[in-house]
């Protein structure tokens, strides 16, 4: 019997009841469950979120910034609820806490009081960040939690984008005003140049009249230093004209109260005398002719009469044995005598002195009868002369005590002055080389100020000057520098579109299992007819693979016009996924027919390892190296790259790898199921009484 006629006689087989005919209608529909219902419940999962109900906690207050009201918790609000993600509820905080606790709610945002403050505070001394408040419990729902981290860091985006476009807008707003109070530096920094030119010529006039004054000042300190020393011999002579004046003083009045009383007696007396004296030397004046003449004679008769007394008293007096009771009167006459010839010979001496000129004498005499009339005149009047005299006596005293004393000032003045004069001198000097440094220094100021109103007028000129659409159009830019150039080559059109290439050919892989527990790997007839190997394994593969046939065109008219798959290659991915179903059902055959009943554990074992390792929602390379290592050596890997180049576009290179390796596979399982036939077809024990049976 050839190979087609086998393969119909066991497919006939269950046509036979509605039983069997509704288990071939179950394995042909079997895929439906995995790919099309499986796909179909979770098809635009993200284009739905608008029915997940979260809660929304606004209680910002709003604030004031440079006389704008801001409200960005108001707009935070409104633009969640456009946005059309999630099914929001405005509720109080308590509302959301709890309804995040019992799961009414998916998870909850709450703008904090403080957040629209927290905003403005960027144009501040005292920046703050704002913070928006996300409340997720998984035990909800694991991937809500993962949507609302994508969604929410686009709030926070928008969020921080509106602020410092904010931001910025003052930024720019004071680069014009710096621009403009740049400018008016710059042209201070040029009226400062010619003010600084100005000081220039003045430094060095200062420089040249400090010169000058240094030179006064060194004088004036040596001539202080004179004037102290000076001062110094003046005290000490004041001192001591003060301490003479004080005895004179002293004497003056001493004398002058012993002579008052005689004055105030004698008035009258002196001035008799004074008188007698006056006339007295005008009646020698009148003799003096005659006094020439006869002062010798009388000079010598007035020495013997002074002799002969003399004698007359040495023996009366002297020599005699008893003394002469007129001894006393002899003595007054002898000494009488003596003074008469004293006289006598001092007239004749100064007679002889004056050659016999007396014209001298004449004129003495005459100088004293003029001073003794003028006594005789005032001697009526001496107590009050003698006052007068004591009085001006006494003020010369208080008048050189008031001297010494000012004497002392001056000198202790002096040397103030002359320390003042010396610190004046260093400090001239000090001034003088001050000025000398100003004047180096202003020089240097003057090529540092014409730098510095070249460098203002360059930096005015550097410094943008903006209008209001320039600040837009860079705010625009700098508030969103780096923006994503997102270029899909070949986008899915939703989540399941994305999924098919994963569950597509894990359906087909259940329906060949599925298939298989209903369906002979080797027909019995053939293996009991002792038919060729090769002709057992194909009459056992060619039922399945007609059934995948029609699991494929049940699976693939319900995605598309079910469900709504839309393919770049439609007949390509039809095409390619036969070659799939006729790849797994070869594979599932070969491990039924080998391995017998621990081949379907097998099977669904291989099944598990294709799914972990083929790549189908996360890449292989995040999972543990055991999967990344299997990964190109399982057909499912390749059936999936394949899959997704077919239905979304892109390179179709993998796809004709993948169509090679399915092939690969397929004859190798045939070549393996041929095997297995030819073993089948001995009897033994184990055959008979097999260890496992399902």
């Amino acid at each position: 019997m050839r190979t087609p006629r086998l393969a119909a006689l066991e497919l006939r087989r269950f046509g036979r009841g509605r039983l069997t005919r509704a288990a071939l209608v179950s394995m042909v529909l079997l895929p439906l469950l995995y790919g099309a219902l499986y796909l179909w419940s979770f098809w635009d999962p993200y284009g739905n979120l608008d029915r997940v109900p979260v809660a929304l906690v606004n209680q910002d207050r709003g604030a004031t910034a440079e006389g704008e009201r801001l409200t960005a918790g108001d707009d935070i609000a409104e633009g969640l609820h456009d946005s059309g993600v999630f099914d929001w509820h405005e509720v109080s905080p308590e509302e959301a806490r709890e309804g995040v606790r019992s799961g009414a709610y998916y998870l909850s945002l709450t703008v904090p009081a403080d957040f629209s403050e927290r905003i403005a505070s960027g144009a501040t001394d005292d920046p703050r960040a704002g913070a928006l408040e996300v409340r997720t419990d998984d035990a909800n729902n694991y991937i809500v939690g993962q949507i609302s981290r994508t969604v929410f860091a686009e709030v926070r985006t928008a969020a921080a984008d509106k602020a410092t476009r904010t931001f910025l807008d003052r930024i720019f707003v004071s680069f014009s005003d710096i621009h403009e109070a740049t400018e008016k530096a710059a042209t201070g920094a040029d009226d400062l140049a010619g003010g600084i030119e100005k000081a220039k010529k003045g430094s060095e006039d200062l420089a040249g009249g400090l010169g000058e004054a240094r030179t006064g000042s060194e004088d004036l300190s040596k001539g202080l230093r004179r004037l102290h020393s000076g001062a110094g011999d003046l005290a000490t002579g004041s001192r001591q004209v003060a301490d003479g004046t004080e005895k004179l003083a002293g004497t003056v009045n001493g004398v002058a109260d012993t002579v008052r009383p005689f004055l105030e007696k004698n008035e009258r007396t002196i001035a008799d005398t004074a008188r007698l004296v006056a006339d007295s030397a005008a009646a020698v004046r009148a003799n003096l002719g005659t006094l020439a003449t006869t002062a010798p004679e009388a000079a010598r008769a007035s020495a013997a009469g002074a002799q002969t007394l003399d004698g007359i008293h040495r023996t009366r007096c002297e020599d005699s044995p008893l003394p002469d009771p007129a001894c006393p009167d002899l003595k007054k006459a002898k000494d009488a005598a003596a003074d008469v010839a004293a006289v006598a010979a001092d007239v004749d001496r100064l007679i002889a002195d004056q050659n016999g000129d007396l014209s001298g004498l004449d004129k003495n005499l005459a100088d004293l009868e003029k001073q003794a009339d003028a006594l005789a005149d005032r001697a009526p009047h001496l107590t009050e002369d003698l006052d007068d005299a004591v009085g001006k006596v006494n003020a010369l005293n208080e008048g050189a005590k008031k001297v010494a004393a000012g004497a002392k000032d001056l000198r202790s003045g002096l040397g103030n002055a002359r320390s003042g004069a010396e610190d004046l001198d260093q400090g001239v000097g000090a001034l003088e080389t001050g000025a000398e440094n100003l004047d180096g220094g202003i020089y240097r100021l003057v090529d540092g100020s014409g730098e510095l109103a070249g460098g203002l007028h360059q930096g005015a000129e550097k410094i943008p000057d903006l209008d209001e659409a320039d600040r837009d159009r860079r705010t625009e830019v700098m508030a969103d520098p780096v923006r994503l150039a997102n270029s899909q080559l070949h986008q899915a059109a939703n989540y399941g579109t994305a999924f098919a290439p994963y569950f597509i050919p894990l359906a087909l892989w259940v329906g060949a299992m599925v298939a298989y527990m209903l369906i002979q790997p080797l027909n019995r007839r053939a293996l009991a007819a002792g038919a060729p190997g090769w002709r057992i394994a194909v009459a056992g593969w060619l039922p399945v693979a007609a059934l995948g046939v029609l699991q494929v065109t049940a699976l693939m008219s319900v995605l598309h016009w079910g469900i709504g798959l839309h393919m770049t290659w439609a007949a390509a991915t039809v095409g390619f996924l036969l070659l799939v179903t006729l790849c797994f059902t070869a594979i599932v055959q070969w491990l039924n027919a080998r391995f017998g009943a621990a081949g379907r554990i097998l099977v669904l074992a291989l099944l598990m390892l294709q799914l972990t390792s083929a790549g189908g929602t996360y890449p292989v390379e995040t999972s543990p190296g055991f999967f990344s290592a299997i990964h190109p050596y399982l057909p499912m890997s390749h059936v999936v790259t394949a899959l997704r180049r077919l239905i979304t576009g892109g390179d179709t290179a993998p796809v004709l790898v993948a169509c090679a390796v399915l092939l690969a596979y397929t004859a190798g399982a045939l070549a393996l199921t041929t095997v297995a036939a030819r073993r089948k077809q001995v009897w033994d024990f184990g055959r008979l009484r097999p260890e496992l049976s399902l």
